[in-house]
């Protein structure tokens, strides 16, 4: 009999251990309406890294990605509360649900599928190409053939550089400190182009005139928002408030406000 008791508590516990864990996946699976019944939507960001958020001397909250926050809950009917996250604590916070999404400028990484979903991206900071306002839309990537690029130095635009350069017959890459560098290397004739990355180069040419982006982007890097792979319904709502923004203009408003 005794035997029999601890194979019966066993299984109690493993059938508990099982109600439990089903609750759990349950109460996930429709974290929208949890989020409308709370009336906040719950969203983790690294505050270091403008201009997609930042932390101002009065302890507000700017950027990008607080401004996407703010329109984003707007359109699921509730308020935003953002959670401050060093930026290598994001994914831990988002799975154990301190979080229900994450806005924080993350590029989208398909080896965390299993446990992340990404939303449409709402901005790509690939790699473009700067140059003198003056080259014009005819310009084409043969026209680095024998000329100087300037790049920021172990960047993915000193990688990208280097492998035009195999391709492009006299093609230098010129390495200096910073991307800001490489455009001001642009900008004083030292250098034909700047390979760089979309977000600095977008700064620098608020600042700075003669100066333009061509080509489009070179190499895509695409910026998501993230939610845990099971809250599919949360997951919906955001790419339809997303595509709505894209279609009304709201979210190039909010790009062009900080890009």
């Amino acid at each position: 009999m005794k035997t029999r008791d601890v194979h019966l508590a066993r299984l109690a516990s493993v059938l508990l251990g099982m109600l439990v864990a089903s609750a759990g996946c349950l109460g996930r699976a429709d974290t929208l309406s949890e989020i409308r019944q709370r009336g906040t939507l719950s969203i983790g960001l690294d505050p270091s890294f403008l201009p997609f958020a930042a932390l101002a001397g009065d302890g507000n909250l700017f950027g990008l990605d607080v401004d996407l926050g703010h329109e984003l809950a707007a359109r699921l009917g509730v308020e935003p509360h953002f959670v401050l996250i060093t930026y290598d604590g994001l994914y831990h916070a988002l799975e154990v649900g301190q979080v229900d999404v994450l806005i924080s400028a993350l590029v989208v990484e398909p080896g965390r599928s299993k446990k992340v979903s990404y939303s449409t991206p709402y901005v790509d900071v690939g790699l473009v190409l700067v140059t003198p306002s003056s080259v014009g839309e005819s310009f084409s990537v043969q026209d680095l053939a024998g000329q100087m690029v300037a790049v920021e130095i172990a960047s993915q635009g000193d990688a990208e550089a280097r492998r035009w350069a195999r391709r492009v017959s006299g093609m230098v890459v010129v390495t200096v400190s910073t991307a800001d560098d490489a455009m001001a290397a642009v900008l004083s004739g030292e250098a034909a182009a700047a390979m760089v990355d979309g977000v600095a180069a977008r700064l620098y040419l608020r600042e700075h005139t003669g100066l333009t982006l061509v080509n489009g982007l070179l190499t895509s890097e695409p910026y998501a928002v993230a939610v845990r792979s099971e809250d599919k319904t949360l997951l919906r709502a955001l790419n339809e408030a997303l595509a709505a923004m894209a279609a009304g203009g709201t979210l190039d408003a909010i790009l062009g406000k900080w890009l």
